[in-house]
């Protein structure tokens, strides 16, 4: 399963360059996938109140090419793949059809006290 997304660049996105910066691509990202969890039925919050967090464990960013103000991007998510307590996520950030930034992340799901824990089940088959 997929997950598509779309924001408009912000003036304050922006680098002295007016590039957006390079940690936003990463803020886009994050937000895209708790938007998927949300459209899915597990907010953030409604995941927390049972005692689930989902806690990104590592992190590969390739960035190909620079979006500036005003401009129109889609955020493409997909499971690329499901462990027992971890999840990888594959994202693009594209612009009227070209791939500007690239993502693959890893996030592990742990307890409200930051023990591993098994990926829930109705989660999982949501996703994927």
């Amino acid at each position: 399963m997929s997950h598509t997304a779309s924001i408009t660049v912000r003036f304050y996105e922006l680098d002295p360059y007016e590039h957006v910066n390079h940690s936003v691509y990463i803020q886009y990202f994050e937000a895209a996938r708790a938007q998927w969890l949300t459209d899915v039925g597990f907010p953030l919050h409604k995941l927390k109140a049972e005692g689930i967090q989902i806690v990104v464990t590592e992190l590969n960013t390739r960035y190909l090419g620079s979006a500036g103000p005003g401009d129109e991007l889609i955020i493409e998510s997909e499971l690329a793949e499901l462990r027992r307590v971890s999840m990888t996520f594959h994202q693009r950030i594209v612009r009227n059809g070209e791939v500007l930034v690239e993502q693959a992340i890893t996030a592990a799901t742990l307890t409200g006290a930051g023990r591993p824990t098994r990926v829930p089940a109705e989660l999982a088959s949501s996703l994927g």
